[in-house]
């Protein structure tokens, strides 16, 4: 981090923790200079990437000033999905999403894909270099089915941030975050199954119901408390439910993060009707503050809760290093992982091991959330200029991806029909749903750095969506006339 990114960063945590309030003064360029002893330039540049970021502003002859909350004043609107279980489309859509993610000639604004050009990861490089200049070739070996011991026990300590007291036996290495909860859902179900998820939810998962003969049963789900207790609980009593699939924690692609208390009731009402629950962590560890929050898993005392997670969002998807926590279901779930991919691959799981185990993980996160969350202000910033007056933003406390409801007019497919003319590509909501719902919603990774580029890129995006709002309230006055 350099020196101006440091200063920036204790006024944010002087602000954020109300030592600076709304309406206040901030210290002057001098003063700060003098406090943290930093040159002019520096203390200039920290105050300019706070304005960025809309944090403060500055007045003429005045000084600096603390700014009300970028809290977006419209969120999302309350999913309203169907009451019934239903079978899964969407594919042709994720596949053509999944055909883009390495496309050269698009700007991919909806990618769920971290930054990789972070400083933080090239200790991994290095690892990575040793490993393949060991003279034992053990890392070109099959290793232990549920993992290499060495990642599993880094994997247990993480774990405890989140409330887990896992044993490393307790551990499974999974080829991907995708693979764990492949294997959960494999474990607990049977073709016509019905599993009980958030609306709108994770394509991938979407696609391995799919994939699976199974059928999705969507609940409505709050953009800030998470998926509706009381409709889930209607769900169970009405329908014969077999799992339940969430995204409790920095929620993709919602943002939303379940209250502590909202997560321990979920589990006691799984617990009540006897229906297991497959927790996603993924983005778990990508927190804009500590301690991090709780997982379901968190709250399992007795083993009906899967969790599910990895290293594709934290470090990166490249190295297909995640895990899985079955409890319970151990045995049918080291079944599944054999017939599926048998060992996951050596090399990658003892690189992260190590990159966790000398404290370059940490030191990345701490890195990466930072940047996350001035780059989530700056994308809501724009979003707020340049899309359709009253687009409900979400506001996630954690990860980096933005979900975005436009007005009924926007129709996202047919918007990145228009996007692909300027080489620009977004996740249509559509894809976050069985049924092919949240038409009108898209998806936004603000992971990347935020170049004027990109910001063209989403103002190209708010004024496409802003002529689609304008031609339908056209042909409305038409049918009127």
């Amino acid at each position: 981090m350099t020196r101006y990114e440091e200063v920036a960063s204790i006024l944010r945590e002087r602000i954020e923790h109300g030592i600076y309030r709304v309406g206040d003064r901030l210290p002057s360029i001098r003063a700060v200079c003098k406090e943290l002893d930093v040159s002019i330039s520096t203390a200039q540049e920290a105050y300019r990437q706070l304005m960025d970021v809309t944090l403060i502003e500055s007045r003429p002859k005045s000084g600096y000033f603390v700014l009300p909350s970028r809290v977006p004043s419209v969120l999302p609107s309350v999913s309203r999905p169907a009451q019934r279980p239903l079978d899964i489309s969407q594919w042709d859509q994720v596949l053509e999403l999944v055909a883009t993610q390495r496309d050269d000639d698009r700007l991919l604004l909806g990618r769920g894909v971290p930054n990789l050009e972070y400083e933080t990861l090239r200790p991994l490089s290095k690892i990575l270099a040793g490993l393949h200049r060991r003279t034992d070739l053990n890392g070109f070996n099959y290793d232990k089915l549920n993992g290499s011991p060495e990642l599993r026990q880094q994997v247990a300590k993480l774990a405890v941030a989140s409330g887990c007291l896992l044993h490393p036996d307790d551990i499974m290495v999974t080829t991907g975050c995708q693979e764990a909860l492949s294997i959960a859902l494999r474990t607990l179900t049977q073709p016509g199954d019905v599993v009980a998820v958030d609306s709108p939810s994770f394509y991938g998962t979407m696609q391995i119901l799919k994939a699976n003969g199974l059928k999705a049963l969507e609940i409505p789900t709050d953009p800030q408390t998470g998926i509706s207790l009381e409709a889930l609980e209607l769900a169970l009593e009405q329908w014969p439910i077999r799992a339940i699939q969430v995204t409790p924690t920095y929620n993709n692609p919602l943002g939303y993060t379940m209250p502590e208390a909202r997560k321990r009731a979920l589990f006691q009402l799984a617990q009540r009707f006897d229906v297991a629950i497959i927790e996603d962590d993924i983005y778990g560890d990508l927190s804009f503050s500590l301690p991090r929050p709780r997982t379901v898993k968190s709250f399992d005392d007795d083993g009906r809760v899967m969790l599910c997670s990895g290293f594709s969002k934290t470090v990166g998807p490249g190295l297909r290093v995640g895990w899985l926590a079955p409890g319970r279901y151990r045995d049918q779930a080291m079944h599944m992982k054999y017939v599926s991919t048998g060992a996951s691959a050596t090399l990658p799981q003892l690189a992260v091991a190590e990159f966790v185990a000398k404290g370059h993980y940490e030191r990345h996160l701490r890195f990466a959330t930072r940047q996350y969350q001035r780059q989530r202000d700056i994308m809501i910033s724009w979003v707020q200029r340049y899309f359709p007056k009253g687009a409900g933003i979400s506001y996630p406390q954690g990860s980096f991806l933005l979900w975005v409801e436009l007005p009924a007019a926007v129709d996202c497919v047919r918007l990145n029909e228009r996007l692909a003319q300027h080489a620009i590509h977004v996740a249509p909501g559509s894809l976050f749903s069985a049924s092919g719902k949240f038409r009108q919603c898209l998806r936004l990774n603000y992971a990347f750095t935020l170049t004027p580029t990109i910001e063209d890129a989403v103002r190209n995006v708010g004024e496409l969506a802003t002529e689609m709002v304008e031609e339908a309230q056209a042909h409305e006055a038409c049918l009127i006339n």
